[in-house]
This record gives structure tokens, C-alpha cells and sequence, in this order.
């Protein structure tokens, strides 16, 4: 296969990929006990990559606040906790062949951490915060491939993208 018309080439690519749809439940302990919740918002949300055998392991942590009422609705204050979490995202797509083995981790957050439900529990000692999050992440490794060299150049119409866009776009999800 070695002859003029094509050539080796050893080059960073993505080598596997994954994608994690995350709902998750929090307790919030208030200094008071809460008349009712008048808001709940997630901040300061950072996270990192790596990976684990066949996963890829996204641990973070971000600020939960809640905005409530107490002795019955006549006074007002912000609760704030920091909370972690380490999700598990299995690799749908991977490519065996790649010939590295350091990786670099690329993730991405496509939802933020978002409040779906924020509710007095506990006989109203606590409060109890639902929240959703999703992660893409890129496996990148060292490949080899090979590249048919054509010396008139080559005609961008031969390229098919949507058969691209449709591979990426059947990837599975991992739901919790």
C-alpha cells in the first residue's frame, strides 16, 4: 500500500465520544425554618475531566441558593451550599485503533445545572432541590490514517456531510 498515491499520517483525533443526561436531588439545610421558597438558582458551577477505563469521570461542584420566607412570610433570607457531584459518562463511540494511550479529555456542559423543583420537606426543616445537567464529552488520541494523495486535487461536491451530521446525530444518550 506504500506507493506514491497515498500517504501516512499520524494525527490527534477524537477517539471516542459520550453524552450523560443527569437529574439529581439535594438537601438545603435553612438556618430557619422556611415559610415558603421564593427562589432557587444554581452558581458558580465548575467541573473537570477525566478518564476511567470506559468512562469518562466529570466531577464538579457548584453553589445551590435558595431565596425563602420564614416566620410566616414576615422575614427573608438566602441560603447557600456548596454541593459535588461525579457523574459517569460510558463512551458510545470508540475507536480501538487508536494508537496513544494518554488521552485528552474534552467535556462539555450542553445544560447547565438548572433547578427543576425546589420544595419544603422534612416537617420543614429542610429543603429539597431537583436539578438536571448534561455533559458531551471528546475522547482525543493520536491515530493513524491514511490520505490518497491526488494531484489535480479533489472535488469538494464527493464530500457527503450530511452522512456526518447523521452519524453524530445517532449517538445514544445515557439517561439516568
Amino acid at each position: 500500500m506504500l506507493d506514491r498515491e497515498y500517504r501516512e499520517i499520524i494525527t490527534k483525533a477524537v477517539c471516542g465520544k459520550g453524552k450523560k443526561f443527569s437529574e439529581t436531588s439535594h438537601m438545603v439545610s435553612p438556618n430557619h425554618r422556611p415559610t415558603s421558597i421564593l427562589g432557587c438558582w444554581i452558581i458558580n458551577h465548575q467541573y473537570e475531566a477525566k478518564k476511567r477505563g470506559k468512562y469518562v469521570e466529570v466531577s464538579g461542584a457548584y453553589d445551590i441558593n435558595v431565596w425563602y420566607s420564614y416566620s410566616d412570610n414576615t422575614k427573608t433570607e438566602v441560603v447557600t451550599e456548596r454541593k459535588q457531584y461525579v457523574d459517569k459518562i460510558p463512551l458510545a463511540m470508540r475507536d480501538e485503533k487508536c494508537i496513544s494511550s494518554n488521552f485528552d479529555v474534552v467535556a462539555r456542559a450542553t445544560q447547565q445545572p438548572n433547578t427543576l423543583e425546589c420544595q419544603i420537606v422534612d416537617q420543614g426543616a429542610k429543603v429539597k432541590v431537583e436539578l438536571e445537567r448534561e455533559f458531551v464529552v471528546d475522547l482525543i488520541g493520536e491515530t493513524k490514517v491514511w490520505a490518497k494523495v491526488e494531484p489535480n486535487g479533489f472535488d469538494e461536491d464527493d464530500v457527503d456531510l450530511d452522512g456526518l451530521e447523521s452519524e453524530l446525530a445517532d449517538i445514544e444518550v445515557d439517561r439516568d
